[in-house]
């Protein structure tokens, strides 16, 4: 079985005065201060990324467009533009905090989980879920390009109901 690739975020050490690790799931420390995670990746905490930060991470691992999210800030009473929603997402990804899955040419979604695993998508409902656990295995992988090496191997399954 082919070895897949770890992400950055997993190699880096937490912070000495960190009171939670979160490792590769961000929406996991949601009791801590979003402030502090954005500290601990290298970003300055600026008021609209820790109000973007809270609307992602509150509700747990899920899966955003940026469209979904700038809803959700207006919704909330965050006075944020969809461009600010857009480069902020991109920043969180570039720092490990946001896995960035782009499952067709007009879509991109943002995962909350940024470990290693596999979605579905729910082409009626234009949804993704995470596939559970190792359910993917990838026994054999193409011969990689001399001074190449696997970044990441996303699998997405398109699922759609049965016709009655």
């Amino acid at each position: 079985m082919a070895e897949l690739p770890t992400t950055a975020a997993a190699s880096s050490a937490p912070a000495a005065d960190r009171p939670v690790d979160c490792g590769l799931r961000p929406a996991l420390c949601v009791a801590r201060d979003v402030g502090g995670l954005l500290r601990d990746s290298g970003l300055r905490p600026t008021r609209q990324r820790i109000a973007l930060g809270r609307l992602l991470y509150a509700k747990g691992d899920r899966h955003v467009t940026a469209e979904i999210l700038h809803e959700e800030a207006m919704r909330a009473r965050v006075p944020v533009s969809l461009a600010t929603v857009y480069n902020t997402l991109h920043q969180f990804t570039e720092v490990g905090l946001l896995r960035e899955l782009a499952v067709d040419g007009s879509k991109t979604w943002f995962d909350t989980n940024v470990s290693d695993h596999h979605h579905f998508l729910v082409e009626d409902d234009n949804r993704l879920m995470d596939i559970p656990g190792s359910s993917v295995s990838v026994d054999r992988m193409p011969d990689i390009p001399e001074g190449m090496e696997i970044a990441r191997v996303d699998v997405v399954v398109r699922l759609r109901r049965k016709s009655a």
